[in-house]
């Protein structure tokens, strides 16, 4: 438990930018789920649509630091790849 002001102050920062994280990580995971359902749904053209939206989403969230470059990076490639694998 902190004991000085400053530590306590800092524990209340702590909290408060992890439930800011946690709604901007949990928009990340909708938006790409997103994407996953309509290529499943196995229309290209929705799917391509969504995807184009929803990357912008992942773009503001990597550069706000909760995820890492690379695994934005990652997600987008693949999901491109599934895209352009479609029928």
């Amino acid at each position: 438990m902190a004991n000085t002001a400053q530590a306590k102050k800092r524990a209340r920062q702590t909290i408060k930018r992890r439930e800011h994280n946690f709604s901007l990580r949990s928009r990340l995971r909708s938006a790409i789920k997103s994407i996953r359902q309509s290529i499943e749904s196995g229309d290209k053209k929705v799917a391509q649509a969504t995807f184009e939206k929803s990357i912008s989403i992942v773009d503001s969230i990597t550069n706000k630091g909760i995820i890492h470059k690379s695994k934005a990076s990652r997600q987008k490639s693949r999901l491109s790849a599934a895209i352009k694998a479609m029928a």
